[in-house]
């Protein structure tokens, strides 16, 4: 099989390219606009990189899209800061860019694997969300927020629609809190500047207070990378035809913590564990601030997000084994050892 990476050294991209080298016989053809998360695969037989731009790039990506079997577009902004800062930026590369390779693959009816997200759930009131029956609940305009999510929202019905009526071949899938080695830059200290879990650690690192927006009482479902990426290398290969133009949440429903929770475990998580960073740790308090505050008056928050992955379990048999504890362990060792 030949697979076409596009946002090869994200976060996702970077562990998926890895573990399809590892574990498979398939080619990757891959680019990204910068190659640091992939030390591990670049002088790999199998794996052809090209550092570059997939909006400027059209003859490459035009090429690639022709001779490759599946087509995964990784490339995207998930920060939440950034979809209240930058909503155009958001629009623009999350759905017109991808809008792109979307309609290349239907073009020469080529397999796509397409990133949608969590987020599109928005604010349903399922206690776990559903693929197939859950309602998709966004906040008003005013609420910039959610450009992120209706942007993947549109493309995952764009996608449906395709596969319906022009015989497009699909999966979707909606990461849930996929969390690892490699998630962002834990020295980045603008506030917002990175995930959650990243921030967190980024936090506990220059000795900073952490900032629990709302107090922190949200909860989110967090999956390991490793976990992650099982599940879709189980999506690429659709054995037996089971991922075929299906929906799929990849996430870890025994894993709900609040936010106020993932800060307090990793503070505890960092004292008992890693004596270098220990004495900043305890020096850490948990601060509550206002979302608006935080993060301006464009943004609004969800409270539960829990998946319900019955299609993995039932289509493609998989299951989450790492536990948060593990997970943190694995995540913090990477970051903060040595």
């Amino acid at each position: 099989m030949n697979v076409l990476i596009l946002g090869a050294n994200g976060f996702i991209g970077s562990h998926l390219s890895e573990a399809i080298l590892e574990e498979t016989d398939w080619h990757i053809d891959a680019m990204d606009l910068t190659q640091d998360k992939l030390a591990a695969c670049l002088n790999h037989p199998r794996f052809h990189f090209l550092q570059g731009d997939m909006t400027k790039q059209k003859d490459w990506i035009l090429e690639h899209i022709q001779k490759c079997d599946v087509v995964l577009p990784l490339v995207a902004i998930a920060t939440p800061a950034m979809y209240v800062q930058n909503p155009l930026g958001i629009f623009e590369l999350d759905f017109e860019a991808n809008l792109e390779i979307i309609r290349l693959c239907v073009k020469y009816k080529k397999r796509i694997v397409f990133p949608s997200t969590s987020e599109v759930y928005g604010m349903c009131t399922d206690p776990a969300f559903d693929e197939e029956t859950s309602h998709l609940v966004t906040g008003p305009i005013n609420k910039e927020r959610w450009i992120y999510s209706t942007s993947k929202q549109l493309l995952d019905r764009l996608i449906y629609a395709y596969g319906k009526h022009q015989g497009l071949s699909f999966a979707l899938f909606r990461p849930f809190n996929w969390y690892g080695p490699r998630l962002d830059n834990v020295f980045n200290p603008k506030p917002g500047g990175s995930r959650v879990l990243t921030q967190f650690i980024g936090n506990i690192l220059r000795g900073e207070n952490i900032t629990l927006v709302d107090g922190g009482q949200q909860q989110r479902c967090f999956t390991y990378i490793g976990d992650g990426v099982n599940a879709l290398i189980r999506i690429i290969e659709n054995k037996d035809n089971q991922a075929h133009n299906r929906i799929f949440n990849v996430g870890n429903p025994d894993e709900n913590l609040s936010i106020r929770e993932l800060a307090e475990a990793l503070l505890d998580m960092i004292i008992a564990n890693y004596p270098k960073y220990a004495e900043k740790a305890k020096s850490v308090k948990l601060v509550d601030v206002d979302a608006k505050t935080y993060y301006g008056a464009g943004y609004q928050d969800v409270s539960l997000r829990v998946p319900a992955i019955r299609h993995m379990q039932d289509y493609l048999g998989w299951q989450p084994e790492v536990d948060m504890a593990v997970g943190l362990r694995k995540t913090l060792d990477f970051y903060l050892a040595g």
